[in-house]
């Protein structure tokens, strides 16, 4: 159960970086060349949403069924060595921190009075995610999945 879980939150990973990537990259694109922002700028700032959501609670459902992350803090304390750290710590906190920003950056974009703040807002919110997100991954164990 623990090993399917672990797969589906890693290559689901794949897809949350490609909606975010895209979100910010249109967003920026929309910023720049003031477009109005319009249905296709919805949806793809809100399947960019939905999948890091979807990610957050594959991720939390996997932290709980894995009581190494737990036993690990308990038995060290903060003395972990860098990769358990980062696995046990780092990965769910700066996670949780930056779909928290992507969240935010939705609901601001859905307040602004212009389209080119709302592009902006989206360009912002969803891109400091998206480099918290990058800055956090277990590049080293991602790559060791194949």
């Amino acid at each position: 159960m623990y090993e399917t879980i672990q797969m589906l939150h890693s290559y689901w990973a794949y897809f949350v970086l490609i909606m975010l990537i895209a979100a910010v990259g249109n967003a920026i694109i929309g910023y720049a060349t003031n477009r109005k922002f319009a249905v296709k700028d919805l949806r793809v700032s809100l399947f960019a949403l939905i999948f890091t959501h979807l990610q957050l609670v594959i991720g939390i459902i996997l932290y709980f069924i894995s009581v190494k992350g737990f036993q690990m803090i308990q038995q060290n304390g903060m003395k972990l060595e860098s990769a358990d750290r980062l696995q046990a710590l780092e990965h769910p906190v700066v996670g949780i921190l930056a779909i928290v920003l992507i969240t935010i950056g939705w609901s601001k974009h859905k307040k602004a009075q212009t389209d080119k703040r709302a592009f902006g807002k989206i360009a912002l919110f969803y891109g400091l995610g998206l480099l918290l997100i990058l800055s956090r991954l277990p590049w080293k164990d991602w790559w060791n999945l194949y």
